[in-house]
């Protein structure tokens, strides 16, 4: 009897039905697509491109710097990590994670777009990043770096794409700092000189660590939806404190190499200045009270990562 009484209220033209009861989703604006597109985490792309050309420099016989070489580094270090940022939208978004998800809805999870066109986007920036990176091989010849690339790529996916994704059990870090750190470092430095000096593999170390820090700050903030989503990361499996802790650690491990280059270039100090962002991340980290104040100390961590790779380039050019 209930339903037949509704039904007297229902309009008779079926595409009104319901219309009434649920309204229709806000359009999907500029905004959302350069929300999804993550631009706090960019600057991590940016460092390990601005590191890698250091150190270039450093190893180049004539000292020179190859700067379309490194602008199109850049381009494939930024497009990949959009790349990434939209492949996780949408993964997250068909797995069904983003559902346990507080505050704003991803593109995906939101069901304002289709997931096949946020996808559409994660490959296109993949491609960008492939024909970027294709140019660098023919510019420098090496052609061995295709296979480099493809497994970045490859990397990049599955890092929440597929059946088992690497992310979703407690692997992120690791990929993070292996691609995030020294991949992206060591690929730029071996490109523009075809060598790899030690304070490369320095660098890429600590950018590896920033990028790592990043990922806590973000896992950390997300813990409790994560573990309700059942996605297993490394904050869901040490923690609150263990997470802290650990980005304590990474961070101040990142700067004890600056320390210890810094006994060889003394401009290398200089990279402390990194702290002015860093240092209010780590008493965020330790003492916030909500999540929104996780995602402050994302953004101040992400943005100290190229300052601190500023100075850390200067020592080895200067």
């Amino acid at each position: 009897m209930l339903v037949a009484k509704n039904q007297r209220h229902v309009s008779g033209n079926p595409a009104k039905r319901g219309t009434a009861a649920r309204p229709a989703p806000a359009p999907v604006t500029l905004g959302d697509w350069i929300g999804a597109a993550r631009l706090r985490t960019l600057p991590l792309a940016v460092t390990p491109v601005i590191i890698g050309t250091g150190a270039a420099v450093l190893a180049d016989a004539d000292r020179q710097f190859h700067w379309v070489i490194a602008l199109f580094c850049l381009a494939v270090a930024v497009l990949l990590q959009i790349g990434v940022n939209f492949s996780n939208d949408y993964s997250d978004g068909i797995k069904g994670t983003d559902d346990f998800r507080v505050g704003p809805a991803r593109l995906t999870a939101s069901g304002r777009i289709p997931a096949k066109t946020v996808l559409t986007v994660a490959l296109t920036f993949f491609g960008l990043a492939a024909l970027a990176g294709l140019a660098i091989v023919i510019r420098t010849g090496q052609w061995w770096m295709i296979a480099v690339g493809a497994v970045c790529i490859v990397a990049a996916w599955f890092y929440t794409g597929g059946k088992r994704p690497y992310g979703y059990n407690a692997l992120g870090e690791l990929f993070v700092f292996v691609f995030f750190g020294l991949v992206a470092t060591l690929g730029t430095t071996w490109v523009q000189a075809q060598y790899l000096p030690q304070e490369a593999w320095f660098g890429a170390v600590a950018a590896g660590f920033f990028a790592c820090a990043v990922l806590l700050a973000n896992n950390l903030r997300d813990i409790d939806q994560d573990r309700a989503a059942g996605k297993r990361t490394l904050t869901v499996l040490i923690g609150r404190l263990g997470t802290k802790i650990l980005y304590t650690v990474l961070v101040l491990l990142a700067y004890a190499v600056a320390a210890y280059v810094a006994l060889f270039y003394p401009v290398a100090w200089l990279s402390f200045f990194g702290l002015i962002a860093g240092g209010p991340a780590l008493a965020i980290i330790w003492a916030h009270k909500t999540s929104r104040e996780l995602v402050t100390a994302l953004a101040l961590t992400s943005i100290s990562s190229p300052i601190y790779g500023i100075f850390f380039a200067w020592a080895l050019i200067g």
